[in-house]
């Protein structure tokens, strides 16, 4: 294993599972630092002193508050393109089960597909 790959298994991640089933990764330390960024100014403008002051020790002390300032002040598109990391791609469908068991209605069309036009 590289020393890179033995790092990033050490690092803690947030594990966030998505609508379609699929399983994602963020790495800890990228919501910490938009955090530490945000308060910075709190610091002198220093980010490294309002990280290790503040928002290292309160995500230490408690892993909610690293699922809530990422689900509310961040979104999936600061994270989407250069750190997440998917660990799981989205569950199998199996339509049969859902062809036989699945919730069902009997309807004209048009109720259904809301922009649909004749």
């Amino acid at each position: 294993m590289s020393d890179r790959a033995e790092a990033v298994a050490k690092e803690p991640f947030l594990v966030i599972e998505m609508p379609d089933g699929s399983t994602w990764g963020i790495p800890v330390e990228v919501i910490a630092r938009h955090r530490a960024s945000h308060y910075a100014h709190e610091f002198d403008g220093d980010v490294e002193k309002s990280l290790a002051e503040d928002t290292g020790p309160l995500f230490a002390s408690d892993e909610y508050e690293v699922h809530d300032w990422a689900a509310n002040n961040m979104n999936w598109s600061d994270v989407a393109a250069d750190h997440a990391v998917r660990i799981d791609g989205a569950k199998p469908v199996d339509y049969q089960e859902g062809w036989t068991n699945g919730e069902y209605e009997v309807c004209s069309l048009p109720s259904v597909l809301k922009d649909w036009r004749c």
